[in-house]
């Protein structure tokens, strides 16, 4: 494309390690035009993200390597400049949103710090307009009362938040062009929609383009002008995007066109089993200030919420980010202080002491938002999910903890073979799996999933729902689902209860929530749910 802003040309990664190489992307090119928006779209491990990184020569080399290929941002060649350049370039004339915000952010510095840091490198501002300016940035990308978030550290703030945070590092110094990938996968519906319609705003102001990295189809159509559809590191169809939503001509494209969970929760006897019960759960974080720290406040995260999930149920939990539905599973499990009763199997766990919670863990399993920040960077994949199992089966051989370990990971749709690789080594969908099979290994019987479908793309989306749905019906498992994306809620809950400000604003079965909400709230969610699946729903129809 002549007069383009980044030009991508036969760019092909290697990465070589122990004798060995793998071609993670061949021969790659793409142009993308002053105030473009274009979408690469794949499955995980397609090569999206490590073509992206590549941009701005944030691989590691090595072990990466680029046989071939130039990258010309600006007719300016990025692909073999020098640091100094690279150092004018990030952040300033292109900037990134990264895909996993927890392992981005530092976890020693407060929000104001962090996006601070940003303004004071590239503009040298500082001191109170430099803090006016992150105010401005952090209630642009939706964080509710900025000035009480300017302190806190990334751990304080809900798997939205985070993300939220990187988008206003990112947006700070008004790039021209913005790499974005998956800046929504972390983000509730409504706030998904807030963040689309902002980035596209910002868009037309900044006359700033875009490349948007996402596996998400639907949102594919709401933002990008063209389309380059990735597998196994190479572009197989390319073109506008309606082109390629109305007639899509590869058998690739096809498929991820017709994936989205389907089906619905596995019946469930009402009579049966209570495994989890809480009555008026509380979660109340104190706000202290001054120089003596006195508690001022509180920050009620859960306010009095009463649960029951019987065996083989599955109790969706549903709201924006931020409004309690983490912390809620975190109590349930005895993983953060709380008030209120908690029973597990009919046993009071509430003031049951660390020795005596650990014989249950076993049987309560979680599988964390954030698969990069929960997976040991240090252990091999053999070890990451055979560990509970070292823990909690001690008897069992080192073969037979191996075959379990084989047997688990290839449930959730990972090769065996690599079990001796590490987590890095692996695509952010395949690490979210990875932490499936953790939690699944040990064949527990109440399970928190904690967005476990959010770093996935739609056809593996489909996988795992089923999967879990059939772990459900052999095993007869309780799982306490939280997700702010509502097909999956749909195809796996059969009872809901939406959350607000720590509060449950509406509870019942799953067809009764989706069908006829009551609540404004809940009518909001469906709604902007519902848009954001308008495009999608009408590929598969076209």
């Amino acid at each position: 494309m002549s007069g383009s802003l980044l030009s991508v040309r036969n760019l092909s990664v290697d990465f070589t390690q122990g004798g060995s190489t793998t071609h993670a992307v061949r021969n790659v090119s793409f142009d993308i035009g002053a105030k473009e928006t274009v979408a690469l779209v794949g499955e995980s491990g397609s090569g999206k993200s490590v073509t992206a990184l590549s941009v701005l020569q944030l691989l590691t080399y090595p072990p990466a390597s680029h046989p071939s290929g130039e990258i010309l941002f600006r007719d300016r060649e990025l692909l073999r400049a020098g640091e100094k350049t690279m150092r004018e370039v990030r952040g300033n004339q292109i900037s990134m949103i990264f895909q996993e915000p927890m392992s981005s952010l530092n976890p020693l510095h407060t929000v104001e710090r962090q996006v601070g840091e940003v303004l004071d490198v590239h503009r040298g501002m500082s001191g109170a307009a430099a803090r006016k300016r992150v105010l401005e940035l952090l209630d642009q990308v939706g964080i509710r009362d900025p000035q009480s978030r300017l302190g806190s550290y990334p751990h304080q703030l809900s798997g939205g938040q985070r993300q939220r945070v990187m988008i206003a590092m990112a947006l700070a110094n008004e790039p021209d062009l913005l790499i974005a990938d998956e800046p929504t996968t972390a983000l509730d519906v409504t706030v998904q929609a807030q963040i689309l319609d902002l980035l596209a705003r910002l868009k037309e102001e900044q006359h700033m383009a875009m490349l948007f990295i996402t596996h998400d189809l639907g949102i594919v159509r709401k933002v990008a002008d063209r389309v380059c559809v990735m597998t196994e590191g190479e572009i197989v169809e390319r073109g506008p995007t309606e082109q390629i939503f109305t007639q899509p001509e590869h058998a690739y494209t096809q498929h991820l066109l017709a994936a989205e969970p389907k089906g619905s929760a596995p019946a469930t006897d009402t009579s049966g089993q209570v495994i989890v019960e809480a009555d008026n759960l509380k979660v109340w974080f104190p706000i202290r200030r001054g120089f003596l720290r006195r508690t001022v406040g509180h920050i009620k995260a859960v306010d009095g919420i009463d649960i029951k999930v019987r065996e083989g149920e599955t109790l969706g939990v549903v709201g924006e980010s931020g409004s309690g539905k983490t912390t809620l599973g975190l109590a349930i499990l005895r993983l953060i202080s709380s008030e209120g009763r908690i029973a597990f199997l009919g046993r009071d766990i509430q003031g049951s002491a660390f020795r005596d919670m650990r014989a249950l863990r076993s049987d309560m399993q979680i599988v964390f938002q954030d698969p990069y920040g929960s997976l040991s960077p240090r252990m091999v994949i053999r070890d990451v999910v055979g560990e509970g199992l070292a823990v909690h089966e001690p008897g069992l051989s080192a073969d037979e903890r191996d075959q379990r370990v084989i047997k688990a990971l290839a449930e959730v749709g990972i090769d065996p073979a690599t079990r001796f690789r590490y987590p890095h080594e692996f695509s952010g969908g395949q690490r979210q799996r990875i932490a499936i099979a953790r939690a699944m290994v040990l064949e527990p019987k109440f399970v928190m999933l904690d967005e476990p479908t959010s770093a996935l793309d739609m056809s593996v989306q489909a996988q795992v729902v089923d999967l879990l749905r059939a772990l459900q019906r052999r095993h007869g498992l309780t799982y306490l689902f939280i997700s702010h994306d509502l097909k999956v809620v749909r195809a796996l809950a059969n009872e809901i209860i939406v959350m607000r400000e720590g509060k449950v604003v509406e509870a019942g079965p799953a067809e009764e929530i989706f069908d006829r909400p009551q609540t404004d709230y809940t009518k909001a969610l469906m709604a902007a749910a519902f848009d954001l699946e308008v495009a999608f729903g009408g590929a598969l129809n076209a």
